[in-house]
């Protein structure tokens, strides 16, 4: 007998939904608070695509190997669709450090190592587009969800449907299973309590805003070539990234420490913006006027914290057949580009346990083990580094700080040792590119014994003899002091 899923948006988790449900006998359909996407090309999408439920559409994104694997190997005709409207991959081999280009002989595992290039409108575009193939997909554009239709059995809520604003009239849509793929701004928690049951969340401060811009490469123009230069750096007052994406797009995200006030304000006039990169070894060619121009305004993002909500009290389901997948359940900062990778893979986690597990409460249960187990090692790692950048910049604004010894040793392990061993190893590359990938845990691979001894080699070796080979990074940028100046900003 065929189920009736009924979801709460159409954005990035939503749309993983469809990918994963579709061709099935089950039904179902996305409501979507925002209008259809134009009917013509990703340049349309990006310039003219209304999206009020996703605030973060046009900030630059990453698409990692996580999600580029699932693609491939389970729905490879959406991937070619993804290249064909001028989507690329970049594999492993093509991003490695100087150091290790010539020697490099590929291993089996490296295939997954892939990013995937691309603008998120045109991303949620073409897979938008490949789910409406399937018969079984339904989207509802320009509906609003207003409520969670539940009744009470005993102590358990039983989720029934949602009620929907559609033409201005508000209606009860009837499932079997209805899911909360809204996002970070989801009403769902706050309506779970008003009807009684507790919605807890564990919470971590991000401590950083985002500005982005996008850029097309001129006519004639190519990218600068990749000379080992990074493309992303902390510099503790400032991260900076560049994100090659289709059709000749790229876009470049700063983002500045709460912290900092003054740089953070001057940072949305475009002449300010400019300066930044200009300052960034690692921007700057990417900026020069002969290259690229830029093709929007200064995108900005705050108030960004991680969140993990808990739906389960004491281990047991307060209401059935309800269920919330990505950032609606587990949000982290976007500073590390697994959001979306996270949110879709988190919908195959759904469609597994509903395909596996009849029982409503088992579902429930083995849904939040299993999403522990995917996301948790990710969630806890992410908000540790966060953390400690935290700390970091506070460090940089105090001039009478200075680091005890076991920070000190600390930076000198980092800087002197895993950077080199990364940028100087292969198998400490692989190792550490598959927890970036999501395709390991983060942490465990620091654990290895091989890959500690390694490690220490590089931390040991003569600094001279780490420049000399090319396993320190190239100067990632001035200091907080001389780019404040620069800039014409109060120290």
């Amino acid at each position: 007998m065929a189920t009736r899923i009924l979801v709460a948006g159409a954005g990035i988790a939503g749309l993983g939904l469809a990918l994963a449900f579709g061709g099935s006998d089950d039904q179902i359909t996305l409501v979507d608070r925002d209008p259809e996407p134009p009917e013509g090309s990703a340049e349309d999408a990006f310039n003219d695509w209304e999206r009020r439920g996703a605030t973060q559409l046009r900030h630059s994104h990453a698409f990692i190997g996580r999600l580029t694997t699932l693609l491939r190997e389970r729905y490879p005709q959406l991937l070619e669709e993804l290249i064909a409207n001028g989507a690329r991959t970049l594999d492993f081999q093509y991003g490695l450090p100087p150091a290790l280009r010539a020697n490099y002989r590929p291993q089996p595992g490296d295939e997954d190592l892939t990013l995937l290039l691309s603008r998120r409108t045109t991303l949620e575009l073409l897979i938008r587009r490949h789910v409406r193939q399937f018969s079984n997909v339904t989207i509802l554009p320009d509906t609003g969800v207003h409520g969670l239709v539940a009744r009470r059995d005993g102590s358990m809520l039983v989720a029934e449907g949602l009620t929907v604003e559609r033409d201005g009239a508000l209606t009860d849509m009837r499932a079997d299973i209805v899911v909360d793929a809204s996002g970070r701004n989801s009403m769902f928690p706050d309506w779970l309590r008003q009807m009684g049951a507790q919605v807890t969340e564990e919470t971590a401060p991000a401590g950083i805003l985002y500005f982005t811009r996008h850029y097309r490469l001129r006519d004639g123009a190519q990218e600068p070539e990749r000379e080992g230069t990074a493309l992303a750096a902390d510099l503790g007052y400032i991260k900076y990234a560049v994100f090659a994406a289709d059709n000749r797009h790229f876009s470049i995200t700063l983002a500045t420490p709460e912290v900092e006030t003054d740089l953070r304000t001057a940072i949305l006039r475009p002449e300010i913006f400019t300066a930044i990169c200009e300052a960034l070894p690692g921007t700057a060619r990417w900026v020069e006027a002969a290259r690229a121009e830029p093709v929007s305004a200064i995108f900005s993002m705050g108030n960004l914290q991680s969140v993990w909500r808990h739906y389960l009290k004491d281990g047991e389901p307060q209401i059935l057949n309800f269920f919330a997948v990505g950032d609606s359940a587990v949000r982290t900062n976007p500073l590390y580009g697994r959001g979306c990778s996270a949110g879709i893979v988190h919908a195959h986690v759904l469609q597994e346990v509903l395909a596996t597990e009849p029982d409503p409460g088992a579902r429930a249960r083995v849904f939040d083990r299993r999403t522990h187990d995917t996301l948790r090692v990710f969630y806890d790692t992410m908000a540790r580094q966060d953390r400690m950048a935290i700390a970091r910049a506070l460090h940089q604004r105090d001039a009478a700080y200075r680091p005890g010894l076991r920070a000190r040793m600390t930076r000198s392990f980092l800087e002197d040792g895993l950077t080199p061993a990364i940028r100087g190893d292969m198998t400490v590359l692989r190792a550490f590119s598959r927890g970036f990938h999501m395709i390991d845990d983060p942490s465990a691979w620091l654990k290895r014994p091989e890959i500690v001894a390694t490690i220490l080699k590089f931390w040991r070796m003569p600094k001279a003899q780490k420049r000399a080979g090319g396993y320190y990074p190239p100067v990632l940028g001035p200091t907080r002091r001389d780019m404040l100046n620069r800039l014409g900003l109060a120290i």
